[in-house]
């Protein structure tokens, strides 16, 4: 090829001038809501042409020009790596018949074994992918496992012997890509109440090097972005193709980012208009027939669409609107202390897909299980269990009570259970459960005419002497099933809500958080709180401590824990309160499932002084859980939405940070754009510091000090 002329494209804009796109597919291509054209003329004001670039080693600039005046704000919005515990590893073994092993840590070994099979020219029978589980994988095991597997088996393949892989942290962080860096500008028209009217974007996402997962962006983003009624919404959205590291996904890839820009466009319309940030979140919440209109079919009943009343739920739970008049207290009585409140919704569209699923009974009643989806420490199998015990209870014979302790799920086989897919999306566990139910519905209709002729002939039939009796006449106890969701149930929404309160000085200490989480009904309520919190301290990594930049050469710099800081212990909420909603059930969704919301209440304290970071703990740690019951219940989505949830505790310490610079302004210390301000993700300490003022000491001293004088010399302040 041509190696004349070559200069590497390493930013979006750079591949917009040269056209470098990748293709998206139709059926990825979100459609438009409304007229925008009309939207604008119905508004009383406008800000046209905002631009927020999200990018990974340079600050970017908001350029906001808002009706009748024009000023600048600098955000950064940084990627994140997933550093998972175990890093990418493979095994690859060769076997007789010119066949090949290979244990990988995967997320959709199903893949990974169509590419094996191609690059060694050899059949797919040929090829056997198994995983046992995978170490942590936040979408970093799906795509970008299959090379490490593949490489691994082609090795062992030519060299007749065993090979493994594992690729150690530095080179891990160096391939893994992380989230898509973007850049949006927008225009957005509204009254003087705060409503939106019109939305329009221009996104131009940074895909990298290869597509990997790219092409779904523009999907996940505008259905991200929905979470507010904008009155009409139009977009044109570009995957680039640049010369850096190929992005993947990353636990909710596109939404959490689109969850922060439209935070951005409402808080930036709140202070055009010099109102409340939470009345004009609050205003732009759809009702049900908005809700209708963005999202269509998957909107559900009127009856599921509970996101206006768990927020005046939140709002009365958590004692919100008395928190924020004693947070206005509290900022005028302390000076090197200053708290911030925030809450913001979310929208979170699900689909569900197709998941195999494989239920043996052995003579001696103990059980098998097999599903498509993959352990990655989220309680796929502990929920597989559940619906494997309480399905083939429903026979109803002695000892059926016990059942649980007599499953046993084993590893995903891609030559024993095929079309697996990929575990992605925080639904795997609703799909698998439900392909599993409908097995053991198989072998209770084989079984339920067996049990009651024994049950003629001997009364009460244990659970070991009905299958002993059954494998005597030759009853198949062995079941497949492939779960195919409908039209009606493939699509629903997940909705949640946040508060934070935050004592701000440089670092933030949250003290609290209470999150109210409606799943229609829970499966297991501990693993699903356990995901929920799990999600929501990622998320607070993402904003306030994780950076992972590259260099001017396109090269990631980051080198473990030694650059790249994680959520510690210290960054958990101080106290961590967690309730899971059962609100009921719904005809068309797996296991009964209302396809239900979640909606989070997070209370956090932090304080900001001139000197440095001084944090202090008004409660004691706690952390509260519902006890699971012995019901079987319906459950959605919970290992992604919480995350997006975290952007509240970036716009509470926004909030805190404005007071801070409100008070400097009235030292003397700044001019009257001080309420404009950069607050850059990740949010980190000296971040924080800087925009509470390095200054302020001095500033206040001066400022007591002209006090005094003016005071001897009989003036007033």
């Amino acid at each position: 090829y041509d190696k004349k002329n070559l200069e590497p494209i390493l930013s979006v804009e750079e591949a917009f001038e040269k056209c470098s796109f990748f293709e998206v597919p139709h059926l990825l291509n979100p459609e438009p809501v409304g007229a925008f054209s009309k939207g604008m003329a119905e508004s009383d004001h406008q800000i046209l042409s905002a631009e927020v670039i999200i990018i990974l080693h340079c600050c970017l600039s908001l350029m906001l020009t808002a009706f009748r005046c024009e000023f600048q704000i600098w955000l950064k919005l940084g990627s994140q790596y997933y550093f998972y515990m175990e890093t990418q590893t493979a095994l690859a073994v060769p076997d007789e018949d010119n066949c090949i092993v290979v244990y990988s840590s995967c997320q959709c070994p199903e893949f990974a074994h169509d590419t094996i099979a191609r690059c060694l020219g050899v059949p797919s029978h040929n090829v056997r992918v198994i995983t046992r589980r995978v170490g942590g994988g936040f979408g970093g095991k799906a795509i970008k496992a299959i090379p490490v597997a593949t490489a691994c088996a082609l090795a062992a393949y030519k060299l007749h012997r065993p090979v493994r892989m594992y690729v150690n942290r530095k080179t891990d962080m160096i391939m893994a890509g992380g989230r898509h860096p973007m850049k949006i500008t927008y225009s957005v028209g509204f009254k003087s109440n705060g409503k939106i009217t019109a939305l329009k974007l221009d996104i131009l996402v940074d895909a990298g090097m290869s597509a990997d997962i790219s092409p779904v962006m523009p999907h996940n983003i505008i259905g991200s972005l929905k979470k507010y009624d904008w009155g009409a919404l139009a977009f044109d959205i570009k995957v680039c193709k640049t010369n850096l590291p190929s992005r993947s996904a990353m636990r909710a890839p596109g939404e959490v980012q689109a969850s922060f820009i439209a935070e951005a466009i409402i808080e930036h319309v709140a202070s055009s208009l010099a109102l409340e940030v939470d009345s004009v979140r609050s205003i732009n919440l759809h009702k049900f027939e908005t809700l209708k209109l963005f999202f269509k079919t998957c909107a559900g009943e009127p009856l599921e669409y509970t996101l206006p009343s768990i927020w005046d739920k939140l709002a009365v739970s958590s004692n919100f609107y008395h928190r924020t008049e004693m947070l206005k207290e509290f900022n005028r009585c302390n000076k090197w202390q200053k708290r911030g409140i925030s809450r913001i919704p979310i929208v979170h569209p699900v689909m569900l897909r197709a998941t195999p699923g494989k239920v043996s009974i052995l003579r001696d009643g103990s059980i098998v299980v097999e599903v498509g989806g993959i352990e990655l420490g989220q309680g796929l199998w502990t929920k597989v269990k559940q619906m494997t015990a309480y399905a083939l209870s429903l026979i109803q014979s002695a000892g059926t009570e016990e059942l649980l302790e007599k499953v046993r799920v084993i590893q995903a086989d891609t030559l024993s259970l095929i079309q697996g897919g990929f575990t992605a999306g925080s639904t795997t566990s609703e799909s698998s459960c439900e392909a599993v139910r409908l097995c053991c519905n198989i072998l209770v209709e084989r079984l339920t005419a067996l049990k009651e002729r024994l049950e003629e002939q001997m009364g009460p039939v244990k659970w070991e002497t009905l299958i002993l009796q059954a494998y005597m006449i030759s009853v198949n106890l062995s079941a497949n099933s492939l779960y195919v969701p409908d039209f009606s149930s493939m699509q629903y929404l997940n909705y949640g809500a946040a508060v934070e309160i935050n004592l701000l000085t440089g670092q933030t200490t949250i003290l609290q958080t209470d999150i109210i989480y409606d799943c229609g009904q829970s499966l297991n309520p501990a693993v699903d709180l356990g995901q929920i919190e799990g999600a929501f301290v990622q998320g607070i990594g993402f904003f306030m401590l994780e950076e992972y930049p590259t260099n001017s050469k396109g090269l990631v710099v980051a080198e473990g824990t030694w650059s790249y800081k994680i959520p510690t212990v210290d960054t958990v909420p101080k106290k961590f309160n967690v309730e899971i909603l059962n609100s009921g059930h719904h005809k068309d969704r797996v296991l009964s499932s209302k396809g239900k919301f979640r909606f989070l209440l997070n209370l956090c304290f932090s304080s900001c002084t001139g000197h440095g970071i001084r944090s202090r703990s008004y409660v004691t740690g706690k952390r509260e859980y519902l006890s699971l019951t012995s019901t079987i219940c319906a459950f959605a989505a919970s290992g992604e939405p919480p995350l997006k949830l975290a952007a509240s505790v970036h716009c509470a310490i926004r909030a805190a940070i404005k007071e801070a610079r409100q008070q400097l302004h009235s030292w003397g210390g700044l001019d009257e754009s001080y309420s404009t301000f950069q607050l850059q993700v990740p949010a980190t300490m000296p971040v924080v510091k800087e925009l509470c003022g390095h200054e302020n000491v001095q500033r206040f001293l001066q400022w007591t000090i002209g006090s005094k004088q003016l005071d001897s010399a009989g003036g007033t302040v």
